[in-house]
């Protein structure tokens, strides 16, 4: 071991990489880079979930020491990113497409690029489990979501009745969120009680909005374009009921992200991966666990950051004891404060810029629709949308690529909810791309920045030709 890790130690080597940017890796950067190891961190982008993890996909987090009154899931991780990129962290907002973890130093493919690394840091979480109902690729995105919060808003889902499949915590939390939108609930239970925490099973049947089927599951869906009932089973597979839902939204687990590293680590019979009992270390030098990815018990994000602080401590000692670590002192000393994110301001008659490369709301949409030349890029999001704000940094950068040659919009469904019901949005993030009047192509979901910039090059050099 010792001669191999010598023989690692060339320049042009990083010290960290950390794959991965929930609550765990975010916070293995912020203690890795406060260490001056200039961490590098593979947030993902589509494999596996998207970058800062399920609390991305969650409304109110109300367990997250620090914050009395809660915060939602992505304004928490938003912060966490911020804090570690202030710190010194970068970051590469991209997949990780291999690890080769069979020689010194590691190396790891990402964005077309090769990244080498002394340590690594896996902190790729887990990915939303499916049904595998017969008819459910039919409805997926016609009915069918695997997160409330970021389509619950959607037109199609308001006044109607909706569906959650699942028993813990999230699918109380999404049950709760969904009054919000439908008229009724229906919360389908495999057993016959809840597996969340009292606190949240007690919001739950206190909520007259709701109505608990216990021991059913569903045997398929069913509906024209878009699903209109679902099929319930007993525990022995009897046919039970008929309910005519609008909106069915899976909340039933996790699988964890070991895709990468399953061959060349030790993992459960589960899938996650085997650490030193209390400690972060995996089964090879160098390479250690945080998160989701090794915890198929607790699955918090109180817990994931905390050992996301473990896995940082400990690759910082390997990499000292075996001579690797290169530090780099933080000029300043104490970096400037990122202060509070502002978000974009509405559009209207007075602030409307015809010039602008991104603006937010139904004034600039239409004046842009109508008086613009250029490619209009038209984002449909919700306040709670954790994809969203995935998405919406990566479509300014491709606007900012494109210098000024096509512009975008940012409609908020709740705020503009005709709008969104005009345009036939079913679900959060959707990009719509305009010319001319026309509405050339619809994205639905977070997408390669790539997709869109081809998109509009296309239009661009179709309208010089």
């Amino acid at each position: 071991m010792a001669d191999e890790v010598a023989a690692a130690a060339a320049g042009g080597v990083e010290n960290l990489v950390i794959v991965g940017s929930g609550p765990a890796g975010y916070t293995a950067a912020i203690y890795a880079a406060r260490a001056n190891l200039r961490p590098i961190v593979i947030t993902g982008f589509q494999d596996g979930g998207i970058p800062g993890g399920q609390l991305m996909t969650t409304t109110h987090v109300e367990n997250f020491p620090g914050f009395p009154d809660g915060i939602l899931g992505p304004d928490l991780m938003d912060r966490l990113k911020a804090q570690a990129v202030r710190w010194g962290t970068r970051l590469v907002e991209a997949d990780a497409d291999s690890l080769d973890l069979s020689q010194r130093p590691f190396r790891i493919q990402a964005d077309g690029e090769t990244i080498t690394a002394h340590a690594v840091i896996l902190a790729t979480g887990a990915s939303a489990n499916r049904l595998g109902l017969p008819s459910e690729e039919r409805f997926w995105n016609a009915g069918i979501s695997a997160c409330a919060i970021c389509d619950g808003a959607t037109p199609q889902f308001r006044n109607e009745e909706l569906a959650v499949v699942g028993g813990g915590d999230s699918a109380c939390e999404e049950a709760v969120y969904l009054t919000k939108y439908g008229s009724r609930v229906h919360l389908i239970v495999r057993s016959g009680q809840l597996r969340a925490s009292k606190a949240m099973a007690d919001r739950v049947l206190a909520n007259p909005s709701i109505t608990v089927h216990w021991n059913r599951r569903i045997r398929d869906c069913s509906g024209s374009d878009w699903l209109e009932a679902i099929e319930l089973v007993d525990a022995e597979g009897n046919s039970a009921e008929t309910i005519p839902v609008r909106g069915l939204f899976y909340a039933i687990g996790h699988t964890p992200n070991t895709r990468l590293v399953r061959e060349q680590l030790d993992v459960d019979s589960h899938g996650y991966l085997i650490t030193k009992p209390g400690r972060p270390e995996t089964s090879l030098e160098g390479v250690f666990a945080a998160g989701d990815v090794a915890d198929a018990e607790w699955r918090q994000g109180i817990t994931a950051a905390g050992s996301g602080c473990q896995a940082a401590l400990a690759a910082e000692r390997w990499l000292t004891h075996h001579n690797l670590a290169v530090t780099v002192s933080h000029d300043p000393v104490d970096p400037q404060e990122v202060g509070e994110a502002k978000p974009t301001a509405t559009s209207d008659e007075a602030n409307y810029d015809p010039n602008a490369l991104w603006q937010k709301g139904a004034y600039a949409l239409r004046k842009l629709y109508h008086d613009s030349d250029k490619p209009l890029l038209v984002v449909y999001t919700s306040p709670t949308c954790g994809p969203c704000h995935v998405l919406k940094p990566q479509l300014k950068r491709v606007l900012d690529e494109l210098g000024g040659r096509a512009q975008g919009v940012e409609i908020d469904i709740e705020a503009d909810q005709e709008i969104a019901q005009q345009a036939g949005v079913s679900g959060t993030p959707t990009v719509q791309l305009f010319f001319q009047k026309e509405l050339k192509q619809q994205f639905r979901g977070v997408k390669q920045r790539s997709e869109f910039k081809a998109a509009i090059e296309q239009l661009l050099g179709a309208a010089v030709s």
